[in-house]
């Protein structure tokens, strides 16, 4: 009978905290769903600008529809092609040149032992992340500026001819993608030192008994227990092909290398708000939106005929 009641008494407590727990979860989860729904499931109402003739005056119901007009407009502009060029071209270069990067950094890092050595080398790989890209920007200027940057300078040292780097159109995408690779490379290793840290410190033991090299180690035991990481940020990068950084390409966009600077996002800012064409500029945004989403949803079916973890 005791027995009985103990079990029952058991049972009602972990039930109770089983709705103690669920209450807590929604109640920290709340804020968050709002705010999703606030900031991005309700301006999803306004794409239909992009169907529209949109005029501020009468808003966007009292806006003339005009179904697929702006998509088949920007799709005839002479500029599409070049927009689509430099978009996906700088994107996939920083993709291929930068993402691995973070790794190799920290299976380095996951090598040293903790020490002074091992704190400098994160803290000076971390540190270009806090940089705000305005300062960023105005670094590359003053580094590669043609009278008394310290690159020219070191150019007229050994009789060549300064170069106006950021004024050559061949240049544009080195320079955005391998300043973006020094800034972002040390805090994208963290996720993937965080990552390391999750693996059993047995299975290293296992394998220095073994008589496993640390190359082996890290070929055999870091890559394997990193690889599902790798493959969600690979997919999440893939997914974000067409967003080049707006802020950064209109701080080194001049009229010397618009050809290769111009982005869709600095285009849409262009016709969006400085030439008040919002229905047109809206197409074009949604227009990157969904070939993003494209793009998300085909890698993310590849990776899954691989074998991997998907993200959908």
């Amino acid at each position: 009978m005791n027995r009985h009641k103990s079990s029952l008494w058991f049972s009602i407590r972990n039930r109770d905290l089983r709705q103690l727990n669920m209450e807590l979860y929604i109640f920290f989860l709340l804020p968050a769903v709002i705010i999703t729904f606030v900031f991005i499931y309700i301006p999803m109402w306004g794409a239909q600008i992009a169907f529209r003739d949109y005029l501020p005056t009468r808003g966007i119901w009292g806006s003339p529809w005009v179904g697929l007009r702006h998509f088949r407009r920007f799709a005839a502009s002479y500029q599409f092609w070049n927009l689509l060029r430099n978009t996906l071209g700088i994107s996939i270069y920083q993709l291929l040149a930068g993402f691995p990067l973070p790794i190799i950094l920290a299976l380095a890092l996951n090598q040293l032992k903790d020490g002074p050595f091992k704190r400098f080398t994160q803290t000076v790989t971390y540190a270009p992340h806090f940089i705000s890209v305005v300062v960023l920007v105005g670094l590359l200027h003053v580094f590669l500026n043609p009278r008394n940057g310290l690159v020219n300078v070191l150019f007229m040292a050994i009789g060549k001819d300064p170069v106006y780097f950021v004024g050559i159109e061949k240049y544009f995408w080195h320079l955005y993608v391998i300043s973006g690779i020094w800034q972002s490379t040390g805090w994208g290793a963290i996720l993937f030192l965080a990552a390391l840290s999750g693996i059993d410190p047995e299975l290293y033991e296992a394998a220095k008994i073994d008589g496993a090299a640390r190359f082996q180690r890290i070929l055999y035991i870091d890559i394997p227990g990193i690889l599902p990481t790798v493959v969600i940020l690979f997919i999440l990068n893939t997914g974000r092909l067409m967003n080049v950084g707006f802020e950064k390409t209109f701080l080194m966009q001049n009229t010397l290398n618009l050809g290769a600077s111009e982005v869709i996002s600095t285009y849409v800012y262009k016709v969006g708000l400085i030439q008040a064409q919002f229905g047109f500029a809206s197409a074009v945004g949604l227009f990157n939106g969904v070939v993003n989403l494209v793009l998300l949803v085909i890698v993310d079916r590849t990776v899954k005929r691989l074998g991997s973890r998907g993200l959908l």
